[in-house]
C-alpha cells in the first residue's frame, strides 16, 4: 500500500512536466502519453542508481531518450499524406506573452505552425531546441539531460535555430487581440459556410490560403495541401454538406479558437470527429486551415 502511495505521487509531481515536454518533442497527444507511461515504468522497474539525488532530471532524460527513439522510428514509416500534429485544448493566456529574443512561449510552443517546424529539425536538434528555448534550461542542464557535452549543445542549439528561420520570419505569438481576431473569422468562415455565401467566404481567405488535412489513412482526406482561394473555397464547399447534422463547438486548441465538429451520422469513409484549426494572416485573413480527422490523432480532445 505504502509503495502504491508512492508512485501515484511520484507520478502526480512529474508527470505535467514530463507529458508538455513530450508532446512538443513528438506533436503527438497519444504519444506523450505511451512515453510517459513508458518513463514511469522503468522508473519503478529500473530507478536510478543513487537515490540521493533528484529524480526529475532523470526522469527527463529518461522521457527525452524515448521520444528521440520514437521520433526516429516515424520517420523510417510512410505516412498516408501530410502529417499534422495532434490537437490538445489549451486554456486562454492570462497575460499577454512577453517580447523575449529567441524565447518561445509556453502557448506559442503547441501552435500547429511551432509543431509543424520542429519536424525539420533532427530528433536531438528538436529536443535541445526546445530545453533551450522553451523550458529556460541552461548549457549545462541540457548537455546532462542529453548526453551531450557543451560545445556540441551549443552547436545543435545554433543549427536548430537556424532551421527555425522560416518560422521565426513569419511567427504569430498568440496575443489576446490575435485570439479574439481568428475566433472571429472562424464564426464568419463557418456561418457563411452554412449560408453558402461563395463571396463571403472568399472575402475572409488570404490569396494564398492554404488547407492542409490528416486522415492519417483511416479516413478520406486531401493527400497535399490545398493551395489558393479558389481552389480552398471549392474544397470548404464540396464538404460542407457532410457536417450538415453535427454538433459544433469552439474551445481552444493549440493556443488559438478553433473547431471540433462531431458528425453524428458521418458518411461513408468520413471520420465521426475532426478539429479545424485556423491561422491568419498580419491582414487578419485566415492564411491556413488545419483538419485533423485521424482518431489517434483526437485522444486528447474531451
Amino acid at each position: 500500500m505504502a509503495q502504491a502511495l508512492a508512485i501515484d505521487s511520484l507520478f502526480e509531481e512529474h508527470r505535467r512536466l514530463l507529458w508538455a515536454l513530450c508532446y512538443r518533442m513528438t506533436g503527438s497527444a497519444a504519444d506523450a502519453d505511451d512515453v510517459v507511461q513508458d518513463t514511469f515504468v522503468r522508473a519503478i522497474e529500473r530507478p536510478p542508481r543513487r537515490t540521493d539525488e533528484p529524480l526529475r532530471p532523470w526522469l527527463i532524460k529518461v522521457a527525452l531518450n524515448l521520444a528521440r527513439d520514437l521520433l526516429r522510428r516515424r520517420r523510417r514509416r510512410d505516412y498516408v499524406g501530410p502529417w499534422l500534429p495532434s490537437p490538445i485544448e489549451t486554456e486562454p493566456p492570462s497575460h499577454e506573452p512577453a517580447a523575449l529574443d529567441g524565447r518561445y512561449e509556453l502557448l506559442e510552443s503547441v501552435s500547429f505552425a511551432f509543431l509543424i517546424a520542429l519536424e525539420a529539425l533532427t530528433p536531438t536538434q528538436r529536443a535541445v531546441l526546445l530545453l533551450r528555448d522553451v523550458f529556460d534550461y541552461s548549457v549545462k542542464e541540457a548537455a546532462d539531460a542529453l548526453d551531450l557535452t557543451e560545445a556540441n549543445v551549443k552547436t545543435t542549439h545554433h543549427r536548430a535555430r537556424r532551421a527555425m528561420e522560416a518560422y521565426d520570419g513569419a511567427r504569430q505569438i498568440p496575443t489576446a487581440a490575435r485570439q479574439q481576431a481568428t475566433a472571429a473569422a472562424l464564426r464568419d468562415f463557418l456561418h457563411a459556410l452554412e449560408r453558402h455565401d461563395v463571396a463571403a467566404v472568399e472575402s475572409l481567405l488570404a490569396s494564398d490560403v492554404r488547407t492542409t488535412t490528416d486522415g492519417g489513412g483511416e479516413f478520406r482526406s486531401a493527400l497535399r495541401t490545398i493551395v489558393g482561394r479558389d481552389k480552398v473555397t471549392r474544397f470548404y464547399f464540396a464538404v460542407a454538406p457532410n457536417a450538415a447534422n453535427a454538433r459544433v463547438r469552439m474551445p481552444e486548441l493549440n493556443g488559438v479558437p478553433s473547431v471540433v465538429v462531431d458528425l453524428l451520422t458521418p458518411a461513408p469513409g468520413l471520420g465521426p470527429r475532426f478539429t479545424l484549426i485556423a491561422e491568419l494572416d498580419d491582414r487578419g485573413k485566415i492564411a491556413h486551415l488545419y483538419v485533423v480527422s485521424a482518431t489517434r490523432k483526437l485522444t486528447a480532445i474531451a
